[in-house]
């Protein structure tokens, strides 16, 4: 990309909070400089959002601020300390290798964390090079946006830069560094560390200032931090039922990758499903199917169990009536999703009011999906445009019988058949970001430096419900192998 050399005000408005935390929670460090940094892609959207001028981002000034050769102005970076469960395994962690730069306030007054991923190492990189390949952090741009553009909560990325520089990890690797952006990098695993190692004072300053950043509008008058448990657990239980709505699959949701904010977090091992199977696990290291698609609601009241545990506090000074006024809290968890699912299951199937068979129906229909393989996605999109083709599960008795109760279930509502044609539209994306079309576009990216593919990939996801006849390549399935797609903790 060429490199406009015109100096700029890029537009940096930094104004950072999370310094002025107890200094227990951070390690304050500069990026680690990289030889040759060349912008590869930025996010003009996004950088419109946060009022960035983007020709000043890809001055040559612009570019060594991506790659963490020089601060921009305000700039305060930090590593943050957070620890969690792995696989269930708790562990101290942290950054090991990203900054963050600041909190930059655009044009709207909204706050947003700007980190840079990649940047070198740090404190808490236990023994790693704090380095980040080429592939992962264009795989976390392309999903991360995706995420967004079907409208679920996401951190979200600014730009990719490669620093010039070869990363070893099994083979040697481009080296890059990925500019992320997030309603802040607060997690579970940031209270985790603050409960296992903090003072309680500290505690409570972490969970005020949590509460102030995200929560300040929400109503409160209860115990402020029984508020904001119950905050957490309300968006992360609208995150989930989003995820499953859409058949994305997280891979690692470790309690260090659950955000306090309900944004999605790490990119790693995540993948969307083909063919609907609650078992399906991609991550190479998920060896026993602990964040398998069908398990993540069950995850989520865990991590939130774990969440609970670090207010206990602040909760109540009678431990006992803490633990009570927390299980309480954390026991809404599972209404709350299967509220948010089945409303979004009916809004998939066109489905306005509530009837008491809705459940069996949507059941009735999973049932049959997984019995015949058949792809998620496209089984809805088929649905929505009333072309039934190309899958085995539609040529059976049993989906013939399922399609005439749910005719009949749209029979029964006062909503017109184009209504619940448009609901159904805006509710079932067209395209998702496919495992193969993704791979493809990465590698031709990384191997021969051709972004022409993933430009055109970005394109199409930009708007995944257009339902657009430029989309229709990107609903084609992979080719059958006997070989499981599997991702790998890359990012």
């Amino acid at each position: 990309m060429p490199i406009n050399e015109t100096p700029l005000n890029a537009g940096w408005n930094f104004d950072n909070s999370y310094v002025r935390l107890p200094d227990s929670l951070y390690t304050r460090l500069n990026p680690t400089p990289v030889p040759f940094p060349q912008l590869v892609v930025i996010n003009q959207p996004l950088a419109d959002t946060l009022g960035l001028n983007t020709k000043a981002l890809e001055s040559a000034a612009g570019i060594a601020i991506l790659a963490g050769n020089k601060l921009p102005e305000g700039a305060s970076p930090l590593a943050q300390a957070y620890a969690g469960h792995q696989f269930g395994h708790f562990n101290l962690l942290g950054d090991g290798r990203a900054l963050l730069l600041g909190e930059h306030i655009s044009p709207s007054g909204k706050r947003f964390d700007i980190q840079l991923k990649g940047s070198g190492p740090t404190p808490y990189s236990r023994s790693g090079d704090g380095r980040a390949a080429l592939g992962p952090m264009l795989r976390e741009y392309v999903i991360s946006e995706a995420m967004h553009a079907l409208g679920i909560a996401t951190t979200r990325s600014l730009a990719v830069v490669t620093t010039g520089e070869s990363i070893i990890r099994e083979t040697e690797l481009p080296g890059a560094i990925l500019s992320r952006v997030a309603a802040s990098h607060l997690r579970v695993g940031t209270f985790q560390y603050v409960s296992q190692w903090g003072t309680v004072e500290e505690l409570e300053t972490l969970a005020h200032y949590a509460w102030h950043r995200h929560f300040a509008e929400a109503e409160s008058h209860e115990n402020r931090y029984l508020s904001l448990l119950r905050e957490v657990i309300k968006r992360q239980a609208a995150l989930i039922a989003q995820w499953q709505l859409v058949g994305f699959v997280h891979g690692v949701m470790n309690t260090d990758n659950m955000t306090i904010s309900g944004e999605t977090i790490d990119y790693g091992p995540c993948a969307f499903m083909d063919a609907y199977d609650p078992a399906t696990v991609f991550s190479s290291i998920d060896t026993r199917g602990r964040y398998a698609y069908g398990n993540q609601p069950q995850i989520a009241a865990w991590n939130l169990a774990r969440f609970a545990e670090t207010l206990l506090p602040l909760l109540h000074t009678n431990e006992s009536q803490a633990i009570e006024m927390a299980e309480e809290a954390i026991s809404d968890f599972a209404e709350m999703y299967v509220h948010n699912w089945l409303k979004g299951m009916r809004a998939k199937l066109g489905i306005f009011n509530e009837e008491q068979q809705d459940e069996s129906l949507i059941d009735n229909l999973l049932s049959g999906m997984r019995k015949y393989g058949a792809d998620y996605t496209n089984t809805f999109r088929a649905l929505t445009l009333g072309k039934y083709e190309d899958l085995i599960w539609f040529e059976t008795a049993e989906f013939k019988q399922w399609h005439e109760q749910w005719q009949a279930r749209l029979a029964r509502q006062q909503q017109s058949t184009a209504a619940s044609q448009q609901l159904m539209q805006n509710s079932n994306p067209a395209i998702i970001a496919r495992n193969h079309q993704v791979e493809a576009a990465l590698e031709a990216a990384v191997q021969d430096g051709d972004f022409t593919l993933m430009r055109k990939l970005m394109d199409a996801l930009s708007n995944p419900y257009a339902y657009t006849p430029e989309q229709n390549e990107y609903a084609t399935l992979p080719e059958s192998t006997e070989t499981p797609y599997r991702t790998f903790c890359g990012t």
